[in-house]
């Protein structure tokens, strides 16, 4: 689960990291409000206003503006909340921004002693431990210092075991170059940051950038956080930070059905039962010339009202040209999906404009196809074949 910068800067500051302080507001008076009560509290005199959504990259799209003044903090953020912010993270039409972070200035005087850094915890995946990665160019683009300055970019695998030894969270210091007071706040912040990550149950704590202030506090001015979903039965705190405004709404749709559904960007809508068996067919339609439109596991306990519903989120996707089931019958029976099939004709009435490759093979598999050829009107394409299957992807797509 994706969250907004500002609720993951409150689960990094309850782990003790220090954090760029700021409040929201989801209107332009809300935030002079807000600016207004950050000076109170700690002394700024200028503000930063961060439209929040859950992307990367908002203040190259013009969704990051330093206001000097609070009516400036009033028009930039009346500017900023409601606009369709564009950045590479985004689709191409962007993303709409609710609210607004006002957050304080921590580029205070003495800026030219400043540093910023670069730092995520993450799983490495090829060794299955826990990693953080680093680097002095904070403030830019990780990819791009990956790809022409890789040597700036620093690892340090973590043993799940033992956790983060005092050793490693020096050595992080060291690599990025500080000294005296700034080494032990940066000591302090590394093991808080990794504290914060495990105990959240964390999939990635991305931080860009990491600040070293002009009297050597160190912070973090950004935070791109995300939960594993598979934890959030143990943080209901969590799970109540979840903006489906910024979920693709047809993910939301299905997720309620209990489908598990990943919107794609092709034209051939798949309908699979098991995650190992979508992505063999996810491969299988890229071969045969074809783009995935989505990722769709109806799961081992399929029936007729779950088939029909994955029909009707799949067809919510306008670029679908066809639809393929491909369903092997071990638990699920495959005269059960059938008969959603032919439910979802009767029910759908002419919104089924798409024809449907149909591969049932396995349980109650001739009674699917028994079922199947006596309903009349029906636009389906039956195989037996998972090769067969994809070869008439291919026809239908060519005509």
């Amino acid at each position: 689960m994706n969250l907004h910068e500002f609720q993951g800067k409150e689960i990094l500051s309850s782990f003790g990291v220090r954090t760029q302080r700021g409040i929201v507001a989801d209107s332009a008076e809300k935030a002079v409000e807000a600016a207004k009560l950050l000076s109170e509290q700690t002394g700024t005199k200028f503000w930063v206003v961060k439209a929040q959504i859950h992307a990367g990259g908002r203040g190259k799209g013009g969704g990051v503006k330093l206001a000097k003044s609070l009516e400036e903090v009033k028009e930039k953020a009346s500017n900023i909340i409601g606009m369709m912010l564009i950045t590479p993270q985004t689709p191409p039409q962007g993303k709409k921004v609710n609210q607004v972070l006002i957050a304080e200035d921590v580029y205070y005087p003495g800026a030219s002693e400043t540093s910023e850094f670069y730092m995520s915890v993450l799983l490495n995946r090829a060794t299955g431990k826990n990693m953080i990665m680093y680097s002095t160019e904070g403030g830019m683009d990780i990819e791009s210092v990956a790809a022409h300055t890789p040597h700036l970019i620093f690892t340090e695998e973590i043993d799940s075991m033992l956790g983060l030894m005092p050793f490693q969270a020096r050595k992080v210091a060291f690599n990025l170059g500080l000294s005296g007071n700034a080494f032990k706040e940066m000591v302090k912040f590394v093991t808080a940051l990794y504290t914060a990550y495990i105990k959240a149950d964390a999939s990635l704590f991305e931080i860009n950038p990491v600040l070293k202030t002009s009297d050597d506090m160190i912070l973090a001015v950004d935070a791109k956080v995300v939960i594993d979903d598979n934890a959030l039965f143990r943080h209901p705190d969590y799970l109540a930070m979840r903006d489906i405004r910024e979920e693709n709404p047809i993910e939301v749709e299905a997720k309620a059905a209990g489908l598990n559904y990943v919107n794609l960007d092709g034209n051939v809508g798949c309908m699979v039962n098991g995650a190992g068996l979508a992505m063999s067919t996810m491969d299988l339609i890229k071969q045969a010339g074809g783009e995935p439109a989505n990722f769709l596991d109806v799961g081992g306990t399929a029936d007729a009202e779950r088939v029909e519903k994955a029909f009707r989120i799949i067809l919510k996707d306008e670029k679908v040209e066809c639809i393929l089931v491909n369903i092997f019958g071990g638990i699920v029976r495959c005269d059960r999906v059938a008969q959603g099939v032919v439910d979802a004709y009767k029910n759908m009435g002419d919104a089924i404009k798409v024809p449907i490759i149909l591969r049932l093979e396995g349980t109650n598999s001739k009674e699917a196809k028994e079922l199947i050829e006596q309903t009349q009107g029906l636009n389906v394409i039956p195989a037996t074949e998972f090769q067969e299957a994809a070869d008439k992807v291919q026809q239908v797509l060519k005509k």
